[in-house]
């Protein structure tokens, strides 16, 4: 028996690192950028329009913001709260647009108004998704 070397697979290089990043930063800053930046117009196109509206049909229905809320006697309510200001923030420049320029409801009671916060918060993590997908692209683990 001889002894024979088994080679690995050869690896395909990785894209650089600074594509990658400006592609996750722009996709979350501005829905829609970071295909934009890859040259995926359409997709950034049907991205952008979807998130903005979204967001925008939850500021119409006068859905509240969640607030970052650390509470230790109630721990499911901190997880709401906190996962749902991740998911606000995840919007980008929508939910600072909306905050800076005063935007604030209380949460009350109603189906329009809860709705509206199932709107906004969608809306982040829609951007979620988004932000993803343009990682895979930009890392080359997708066309």
């Amino acid at each position: 028996m001889a002894n024979t070397a088994v080679s690995a697979p050869p690896v395909a290089p990785s894209a650089p690192f600074q594509k990658v990043a400006t592609a996750v930063v722009l996709a979350w800053l501005v829905p829609g950028a970071g295909h934009f930046f890859l040259k995926r117009n359409i997709r950034g196109a049907i991205l952008s329009g979807s998130v903005v509206v979204l967001f925008a049909f939850g500021l119409l229905m006068r859905g509240a913001m969640f607030e970052w809320l650390w509470s230790s006697t109630d721990m499911l309510t901190t997880l709401i709260y906190c996962g749902g200001y991740i998911a606000n923030n995840a919007a980008g420049i929508p939910y600072y647009l909306a905050t800076w320029m005063g935007y604030s409801q209380p949460d009350v009671a109603g189906h329009v108004h809860d709705y509206g916060t199932k709107f906004l918060a969608g809306a982040g993590l829609l951007n979620v998704l988004a932000m993803v997908d343009a990682y895979e692209i930009a890392a080359g683990e997708k066309d």
